[in-house]
């Protein structure tokens, strides 16, 4: 017997959101996008800086939503097609709560100053082998993003895996209690979003200890025994009742690396989850990779889940777009291409260092060097300029060649270059994509890294036509 694919039925989403509609329909899915919706979905119209969800109901429609809804009626749309709440944004909230009350899923939340998305990405991985799953979509972890995926999820799901995030205090509590997980993770904690706590540190630590006040009673929290904060996160944790386990290289943690063999192309790692020994191989490179393997496989270990198949599946897990996503450009000479690796989504201090530590494991093909060009960290408040200038240190310890900067914050980092490894430093990731083309070599690897507002993926962008350029330089 097959499983209807049907998410909601109007009856169904008319009790949830306490709204009002007299039309037939059901949906498959939510969409809070013209630009992506799937025929079957339900169309949320959201207000927002950047637009008015309601003037796209047409489209929506039209593109194949079965229903939409909305605050008021729309001209041109049968209203027998419209659900009429009074908020959509709360509508869309109360819809995720009605998803979560209904199922018998296990639920895992993360969150963490760095590598959230590429966990709830292995996550999603490690338990599709376990059964039916549910995860949030790219890296929607916000207001808005936590109740588009968890509404969107099956009653029918055996696990759910959703990604929270914060850039102020108090963020992540609304949203931990519309998740309730069974098991929480938070994979690190650093600096980031720093200049928007008073408190420094100690805010952030606090501000992502938020996550246990959603975690069901006598639930699990997964903790990173690595990081400083360790001994303050899980005491936050018991004052909840909830039990504490650990991951990490600590010998005391309960999921450690026993052995990580790292290259350029990912890891080969054994590890003792709760006593019980696994070997899995990963695609993506980095030790702190391998670190947030083990949250992973220590999740579905406590889920009652096959840690074996996990670690299996774990080696199809392919690099993310603008998260350490490799790509092989042609440069017109045969065998030595160009390697790009495009981590423009975000970037941290410790972010950065991690991701110097995989451009140091990649080798140049012939008469290639290592490049860097990176963008401004931003949000790293009143020490933003240290932090930039102390990235001279670890570029220097992975062997980059050159290093080509863009932004105010960046310009520190520049200046405290030695001569020999500066490419060029232009205000904006625009100016950096006009010229960055123009030095590369084949051989070259080349990482480009910033902040998503520091517009790095213009100069991924602008690498990707390579081909081109030099398709014509043949020809002249």
């Amino acid at each position: 017997m097959t499983q209807s694919n049907t998410i909601w039925t109007i009856k169904e989403a008319v009790k949830a959101t306490q709204g009002e509609c007299d039309g037939e329909w059901s949906v498959t899915g939510i969409s809070i996008d013209t630009r992506t919706i799937q025929k079957g979905d339900l169309f949320v119209a959201l207000i927002g800086e950047n637009g008015n969800g309601h003037d796209y109901v047409v489209e929506a429609i039209e593109k194949g939503a079965s229903a939409a809804m909305v605050s008021h009626p729309i001209d041109g749309v049968d209203s027998k097609k419209l659900l009429i709440v009074k908020d959509t944004l709360k509508a869309m909230e109360a819809l995720g709560h009605a998803a979560r009350e209904r199922t018998a899923a296990k639920i895992i939340g993360v969150t963490g100053s760095v590598g959230k998305t590429g966990t709830k990405e292995m996550l999603a991985t490690a338990f599709g082998v376990q059964g039916q799953i549910h995860a949030s979509i790219k890296s929607y972890n916000n207001h808005w993003g936590v109740p588009l995926s968890l509404s969107g999820m099956h009653a029918g799901t055996d696990y759910g895996i959703f990604e929270m995030g914060m850039n102020h205090p108090g963020e992540i509590t609304p949203l931990t209690k519309m998740v309730q997980p069974d098991i929480a993770i938070i994979t690190t904690i650093a600096p980031v979003h720093i200049e928007y706590f008073e408190d420094g540190m100690d805010g952030i630590i606090n501000a992502k200890a938020e996550i246990f006040e959603g975690v069901v009673k006598g639930g699990s929290v997964i903790l990173n025994h690595d990081l400083e904060s360790y001994t303050v996160l899980n005491q936050k944790a018991k004052t909840k009742n909830l039990k504490v386990y650990s991951f990490g290289e600590n010998k005391n943690s309960d999921a450690k690396i026993k052995n990580c063999l790292e290259a350029a192309n990912g890891s080969r790692v054994t590890a003792d989850i709760l006593g019980e020994e696994v070997q899995f191989s990963l695609q993506i490179a980095g030790r702190h990779i391998a670190c947030n393997a083990l949250a992973v496989l220590l999740a579905v270990k406590l889920a009652g889940g096959d840690i074996q198949k996990a670690a299996k599946a774990l080696a199809r897990q392919e690099p993310i777009i603008g998260r350490g996503k490799r790509e092989l450009i042609d440069s017109g000479v045969k065998d030595n291409p160009i390697t790009l690796i495009d981590e423009s989504y975000n970037a941290s201090p410790l972010a950065m260092a991690a991701a110097f530590k995989v451009l140091a494991l990649v080798d140049p093909g012939r008469g290639g060097r290592r490049i860097a060009v990176l963008g401004d960290m931003l949000e790293l408040g009143k020490d933003s300029g240290k932090m930039h200038a102390d990235l001279a240190l670890p570029l220097k310890t992975a062997n980059v060649d050159l290093v080509y900067t863009c932004g105010k914050h960046m310009k520190k980092l520049y200046e405290n270059l030695p001569a020999n490894q500066r490419g060029d430093h232009k205000e904006t990731s625009q100016e950096l994509a006009q010229i960055v083309p123009d030095v590369l070599i084949p051989g070259d690897v080349v990482m480009v890294k910033g902040s998503l507002g520091s517009k790095m993926g213009l100069v991924v962008e602008a690498l990707r036509t390579l081909p081109e350029k030099f398709k014509h330089m043949k020809k002249v």
